[in-house]
């Protein structure tokens, strides 16, 4: 008998160490650092009492990237010795890929212009001839949208170029929507900011015209400085912090999409896109539908990758991915024609 557990016990440990190496066979693993000059520094006059300058500096740009990743290249797309963090690859964001199970998994940290924030992109991808299924990750700091997101869906063949696909989404998220200055807004549409300023732990002597922020320092002494400088930054912090405080939400919605894919050496078309067109509604205090008057939305995305060389000489392309949930939109796209002098 114990023999028998040995050797069961070896040969799953076998089959294990041959399902690990598969499942990272051909994949890519890097780390890549980028970085460059920003805007240049900008001089800042000021004749409140005598003539006084300053400069304001922008620091440079960077990024720094770290991931993994295992996505057969399509036909068009030009192979490179190395990941640097700086390439535009649309075809990850394609509902269907080349290969059955496919993954990626990265994270950008990034300073433009001054602003930091972190870009997320992680998905498990698997593809059968009649059914497919995602899950995925996606934060876009710069355009201020995260969710998570797992679909299922039946496929259907039109023929080996074209295929058809519906199912289902669940998505989470935090409610996007809700606009926590909303029950600050007086009849006339305007706001209650120095109200909310207050409640905040802001304080006003009126007297000697000081404006005091929680911690009792003063940040303004006139109307002018506390309306257009400070009320933007405590609106700012507010909004935030609601935001902060509401757990994310669960949307559960029906989607269609098509996926096309046909190429030769002059001319590749890849175009795929996805329509999300029913929501369930749960009645929650947050729900979506609450900020759309009760009514259905569409969220959609697609993409769409093209190349012709027309002749020896000359050649056009355009390519571009795009996507609006919850009304909020963020794309990327590129075109251009080539001319080739012998």
């Amino acid at each position: 008998m114990n023999k028998l557990i040995l050797i069961i016990l070896m040969l799953f440990c076998v089959n294990t160490q041959a399902q690990i190496k598969n499942l990272f066979k051909f994949s890519t693993f890097y780390i890549a650092a980028n970085g460059g000059t920003s805007l240049s520094d900008r001089s800042i006059y000021n004749v409140q009492d005598i003539l006084t300058t300053s400069t304001e500096e922008t620091p440079y740009d960077y990024s720094l990237t770290a991931g993994i990743r295992k996505i057969k290249r399509f036909q068009y797309e030009a192979s490179s010795p190395f990941k640097d963090g700086t390439e535009t690859t649309y075809s990850d964001a394609a509902t269907i890929g080349l290969s059955p199970f496919e993954y990626l998994f990265e994270i950008d940290y990034r300073r433009q212009e001054g602003v930091e924030y972190i870009d997320q992109n992680h998905f498990l991808r698997y593809v059968k001839p009649l059914w497919m299924t995602k899950v995925e990750y996606m934060k876009d700091g710069f355009a201020d949208i995260e969710y998570y997101e797992a679909t299922q869906r039946f496929r259907i063949r039109g023929n080996k170029k074209l295929s058809f696909n519906f199912g289902g989404v669940t998505r989470l998220a935090e409610p996007y929507g809700y606009n926590p200055l909303d029950e600050w807004l007086l009849s006339n549409g305007n706001l209650h900011y120095t109200y909310l300023a207050i409640q905040e732990g802001y304080s006003i002597d009126v007297y000697d015209q000081q404006y005091m922020n929680p911690n009792g320092d003063i940040v303004a002494t006139s109307s002018d400085v506390w309306e257009q400088v400070i009320i933007p930054q405590v609106l700012e912090e507010y909004v935030e912090k609601k935001r902060n405080e509401l757990e994310n939400q669960f949307v559960y919605s029906l989607v269609v999409g098509f996926d096309y894919y046909t190429y030769n050496k002059n001319f590749w078309l890849h175009t795929w896109g996805n329509l999300i067109p029913y929501h369930y509604n749960n009645g929650g205090e947050y729900s979506y539908h609450n900020y759309n008057n009760d009514k259905q939305w569409y969220d959609y995305s697609g993409g769409l990758i093209f190349g012709l060389k027309i002749n020896k000489h000359l050649g056009t392309f355009v390519e571009g991915k795009y996507h609006k949930y919850w009304n909020r939109e963020w794309y990327d796209f590129k075109f251009g024609i080539n001319y080739i002098i012998f």
